[in-house]
């Protein structure tokens, strides 16, 4: 898969976004049919700010549609910093070649793509929109993706190049939001749910994460607020579909490659994710 040949591809193209197919009239490299024609539902998990657990609610996401006997793809759309393969266990495995096209990695019956797979732990990538943006649609047209129920595309923090092309490229079911309670996190969601209102994208929901720890009393310490997702959702018009407790296990089962949906299955948290991933299907299904 080459970028550079991905963004001199298109170099020649005058894609205009928000003007459909119209955009794409003189452009001879461009395909007119419809990517993913062989997925069911396409799902993004997005969040206005970093360091909300969004990358392992999108993981978890995925194994918990997997376990109720979906098939299920999961893409790493945070080129900058894809956690993917850490939070698999595959930093050291590479996709294979068919044809022109990549084959997805597998693990824990979820079909993988990053950018993680294809360079190495420690380059930085530096690229410009255009090249963001080429890379993305080479995912999306160049990966050989078998039929899914659901492929979820795990999104960087903000709303930039990378929001706006899946958005404009793909027929998106849906957006999961992604925030914690506090103020600072919910002020930048804000943000991501008018952007996706903006280019008519579903919002799904809202899944507010660390939303409390439990004491070894029993009692509920809520660090970082009581309450901030749900009370959003409503001023928002929003679903909540879950509040998922701070969990130790989460982040040493990202750490190590064995998410908490397979390590700490009966935890709270786990059964929370279950929950919200129940409650996603059920949107979905409301939409479809």
């Amino acid at each position: 898969m080459s970028h550079e040949h991905g963004e001199q591809k298109h170099s020649s193209c005058s894609h205009h976004h928000g003007n459909g197919d119209a955009s794409h009239e003189s452009c001879g490299s461009c395909s007119h049919e419809q990517p993913l024609k062989q997925v069911k539902h396409i799902i993004a998990v997005a969040s206005g700010k970093g360091g909300v657990g969004k990358s392992t609610f999108a993981v978890n996401l995925a194994i918990s549609l997997a376990q109720s006997g979906a098939k299920v793809g999961l893409i790493d759309a945070d080129l900058y910093g894809p956690s993917i393969p850490t939070m698999f266990g595959l930093l050291d495995e590479k996709p294979t070649v068919t044809g022109k096209n990549l084959v997805p990695l597998e693990k824990y019956g979820v079909k993988l793509m990053s950018i993680g797979f294809l360079i190495e732990p420690e380059t930085a990538v530096i690229w410009r929109g255009p090249l963001v943006s080429s890379a993305i649609k080479q995912f999306i047209n160049e990966v050989e993706w078998p039929e899914l129920d659901y492929l979820i595309f795990d999104l960087p923090p903000g709303t930039g190049d990378i929001q706006l092309t899946i958005a404009q490229t793909v027929p998106l079911s849906g957006a999961v939001i992604v925030t914690t309670p506090q103020d600072v996190a919910l002020a930048d969601v804000a943000k991501a749910v008018a952007m996706f209102r903006k280019v008519d994208v579903p919002i799904l929901g809202l899944v507010e994460n660390m939303s409390y720890y439990e004491l070894p009393d029993g009692s509920k310490d809520y660090i970082f607020g009581n309450h901030g997702g749900e009370k959003f959702a409503k001023v928002q018009g929003l679903t909540l579909l879950g509040t998922i407790p701070i969990d130790r296990a989460v982040r040493e089962g990202g750490d190590n490659g064995q998410p908490c949906m397979l390590s700490n299955p009966d935890s709270a948290t786990s059964k929370s994710i279950k929950a919200a991933a129940e409650e996603v299907a059920r949107q979905v299904a409301r939409l479809a």
